[in-house]
């Protein structure tokens, strides 16, 4: 988004001879979208920042994906990927495990506790929602503290890794884009600034406090690319001279950046709002959305929770952060679940939740939503999340007939 930001000394003009203070030549460096056509920025490093003296293979966490058939509503667990003991040993990069995805977006999710190494993913560029726990994130154009509730966007080839601290833990849920992640447009102005009926503003986006200077060599940075492998994604190893970390200035619109969930303000009615006004981002083919603590519909015969709904063109996901989700009582959905409902099933309340909703002002609820506009399969973490009991929640009594499962 066109929100411009300067770290550090850059020259007076771009593309000119620039050099620090013992005067060696800085190589500049444009990270930019689309073909030069859209946001980018201008690094400044000490080093040229094209040199690799080393590759080797990478195998990247299971990217095989599972049709949902028999086509179902299911309720996943995440909270239950991971043991503490294993959390302790897993980080962000190679520990995260596929939960979905299609073609356009892979939503995954990893609880850490160890340092990852440097990383970078060409593909397309990643928002990662910090459930629980803290963690710096280092990227090439400085550090962000990464805080709960914090979404964490990092465009698409920014070579970063997250630090844990000694002894500390951090949930997180992965959302990575074959495409850009932004502001949705109908927030922004012709030239980018976010708009007055916009939920946040650029106050509310906190970008890397300062630069980062390493003088390491032989520094590993791990790739993810479009390949041969599962969904057609593959890893590399490049081995670089120099760390890449030596950016001394940088100035322009594209950078990673953090957004609280807290700072979101929420758009509400007289009577039940539908899910495009709790918008927070979007990439090609899918949205983010948000549903925080609130007041609620003041019509004198509402109904606070949703109504039923065949959302025909989307396959919805709801990942459950925290509070008490009212449409959902009942069905075993808890902090850690997550909520798949694929396009064209009707889905809505489980039964008795209209009844206790009526009267209500207030939902104390903090829950992630992600609306793809293609069907989503299921990853490996998925397949072995799901309870295998949420499709019967809405006819509790009735004995279950069918399989689960196309082979079951």
């Amino acid at each position: 988004m066109a929100y411009y930001r300067q770290l550090g000394p850059v020259p007076k003009q771009r593309h000119t001879l620039f050099k620090d203070d013992e005067g060696r030549i800085l190589y500049e460096e444009l990270m930019g979208e689309e073909g030069f056509s859209s946001d980018s920025s201008l690094l400044y490093h000490r080093h040229i920042p094209s040199a690799i003296v080393g590759t080797r293979g990478w195998e990247l966490p299971d990217q095989t994906l599972t049709p949902n058939d028999p086509l179902l509503p299911r309720h996943l667990k995440l909270h239950e990927l991971f043991t503490e003991e294993q959390a302790a040993g897993t980080d962000a990069v190679t520990g995260r495990r596929l939960v979905m995805g299609n073609a356009d977006v892979r939503l995954s999710y990893a609880w850490v506790g160890k340092t990852s190494p440097l990383y970078k993913n060409a593909v397309g560029d990643e928002c990662v929602y910090v459930e629980r726990g803290s963690a710096l994130v280092e990227t090439q154009f400085g550090p962000l503290e990464a805080v709960e509730g914090d979404y964490v966007m990092i465009p698409r080839a920014t070579i970063h890794r997250w630090v844990l601290r000694e002894g500390e833990t951090a949930r997180l849920y992965f959302v990575e884009a074959n495409s850009h992640i932004t502001p949705p447009h109908r927030y922004l102005s012709k030239y980018g600034q976010l708009l007055e009926h916009a939920p946040y503003c650029e106050r509310d986006l906190h970008g890397p406090t300062g630069v980062l200077l390493r003088d390491e060599t032989d520094v590993d940075v791990y790739v993810k690319h479009r390949g041969r492998g599962p969904s057609g994604l593959d890893g590399t190893v490049h081995v670089l001279p120099q760390h890449p970390f030596d950016v001394v200035g940088w100035d322009g619109c594209l950078y990673p950046y953090t957004f609280n969930i807290k700072d979101y303000m929420p758009i509400t009615g007289k009577v039940h709002q539908p899910p495009p006004v709790h918008q927070v981002f979007e990439g090609r083919n899918f949205v983010i959305c948000n549903f925080v603590p609130r007041k609620v519909d003041y019509h004198e015969l509402a109904v606070p929770v949703p109504y039923y709904h065949s959302n025909v063109d989307s396959d919805e996901v709801m990942f459950y952060v925290d509070g008490d989700y009212e449409a959902r009582k009942g069905s075993g959905i808890g902090r850690g679940s997550i909520s798949l409902h694929p396009g064209g099933h009707p889905h809505g309340p489980q039964p008795g939740a209209i009844e206790k909703s009526l009267g209500v002002e207030y939902f104390d609820e903090t829950a992630v939503m992600v609306d793809t506009f293609a069907p989503l399969e299921l990853g490996e973490a998925g397949l072995a999340g799901d309870d295998g009991k949420y499709v019967t929640s809405w006819t509790p009594g009735r004995e279950w007939t069918g399989g689960l499962w196309s082979n079951s």
